[in-house]
């Protein structure tokens, strides 16, 4: 058993524009040093790779593709998760977000120094989807193939992600 503090979690539900996932969003507070390059570092030692360094979307979106993982490495924001009646969170330098794929996410505000860095397990590809009419059918079809991931990617294999998706069907 790990000795890594437990993360905050969120569940979404189907709205019938975004489907969102039965698995729950993690919340890692001040779990990575405020630095690109570390996390970066940090979500490859552990397999999720693919990355970037941005922002976070102003719109609704989420991937049917892929899980994807946020880190915090500048700057605070307050960010949208579940679709627009879903819950506004904020987030900071330092804080993780594991987005299950399907979940919904939108910036609502940020300082004007955000810099996130993203990544995805295994690299894997992901698509951008913004909850339009008509595509609900194909993007569950979608997370039907989306693999769990194999670690976490703060902890590795000891990490709370492993246990609290164990056994979801998402």
């Amino acid at each position: 058993m790990t000795s890594e503090p437990a993360p905050e979690t969120f569940a979404f539900a189907d709205d019938g524009r975004f489907p969102n996932s039965a698995l729950p969003l993690l919340l890692y507070r001040g779990a990575v040093p405020a630095d690109p390059a570390a996390i970066e570092r940090v979500f490859a030692a552990h397999g999720w790779s693919g990355g970037w360094r941005d922002g976070i979307f102003p719109f609704h979106h989420f991937h049917s593709t892929a899980h994807e993982v946020l880190g915090i490495a500048a700057g605070q924001a307050e960010v949208c998760f579940g679709g627009p009646h879903g819950r506004v969170v904020a987030v900071q330098a330092g804080d993780v977000v594991v987005i299950p794929a399907g979940v919904a996410h939108c910036r609502r505000s940020a300082s004007s120094d955000l810099l996130v860095v993203g990544a995805y397990p295994g690299g894997a590809s992901y698509d951008t989807r913004r909850g339009e009419p008509g595509e609900h059918e194909d993007v569950v079809r979608n997370l039907a193939d989306v693999a769990a991931p194999e670690q976490d990617p703060v902890y590795g294999r000891e990490g709370p992600l492993l246990r609290l998706w164990a056994g979801i069907d998402a």
